[in-house]
């Protein structure tokens, strides 16, 4: 048992340490020091006072990523509410199972819910991931009037759907609206690939040159957070245009 629990430690270790682009020593640290190694990976890198809960369903992620759908499973059978259709679905959604998702989701939408912000903006999610954005927007379209709805990720997600779908326009005008100083690096860097993608170097130049400045300005925890997508950035910048 204890050593299947050190195993399990450092495949997270290893899985945040890749994920989350840190440095390359922390590889030996983690396989060749085991338990103190990862305890030290851990405390250096992963651990802040708001995040022990998170780091515990991580880890038990990791080990048994399909505990928490069974568990969710069984709950819905014993109880077949709005919440644990909900809760179920969203846990599919988690793992990728979209047409898993799909189906708790639309089974949400009855009676009282049949207009639930939520539950549409995930189906919204659930299509776009499927490749089927025409539905994606449909479901978008029905909570587009929403003023919440700019505030979600399901309005990122309508403007990627709008470009798969040649509204490229309406696409600009959505991505545009994160392209805001200090702020939704990931979807800036989206809209850089956007740009890329429709012939405007010189719009996704200026994008990921803004991008590349703030990094040299972040404080370190900052940095730290975004520093994937700010080497993605600098990649783009030097390659692409």
């Amino acid at each position: 048992m204890y050593y299947y629990f050190i195993l399990a430690l450092q495949a997270y270790c290893v899985y945040h340490c890749f994920t989350h682009k840190n440095d390359t020593y922390w590889f030996f640290v983690i396989l060749f020091v085991p338990v103190i190694g990862c305890f030290v990976y851990l405390f250096m890198n992963v651990i802040r006072k708001n995040d022990v809960d998170k780091l515990q369903k991580d880890i038990t992620a990791v080990i048994n990523p399909t505990k928490k759908i069974k568990t969710l499973e069984k709950k819905l059978q014993f109880s077949d509410s709005f919440e644990n259709k909900v809760a179920l679905a969203d846990a599919y959604l988690e793992n990728k199972m979209y047409a898993q998702a799909i189906t708790q989701y639309q089974a949400a939408l009855t009676n009282m819910f049949k207009n639930d912000f939520y539950v549409i903006s995930k189906l919204q999610e659930c299509h776009y991931f499927s490749s089927d954005f025409a539905t994606s927007l449909e479901y978008a379209q029905r909570i587009i009037d929403t003023p919440k709805f700019k505030k979600y990720r399901s309005f990122f997600l309508y403007g990627m759907a709008l470009e798969k779908e040649g509204q490229v326009e309406k696409a600009e005008e959505v991505l545009k609206s994160y392209n805001a100083p200090y702020s939704k690096y990931q979807e800036r860097l989206e809209l850089a690939k956007f740009y890329i993608r429709n012939n405007k170097l010189s719009a996704s130049k200026e994008v990921l040159q803004e991008i590349i400045t703030e990094s040299e300005n972040m404080s370190k925890p900052s940095y730290k957070q975004n520093k994937a997508i700010i080497i993605k950035a600098k990649e783009l910048f030097t390659t692409s245009l």
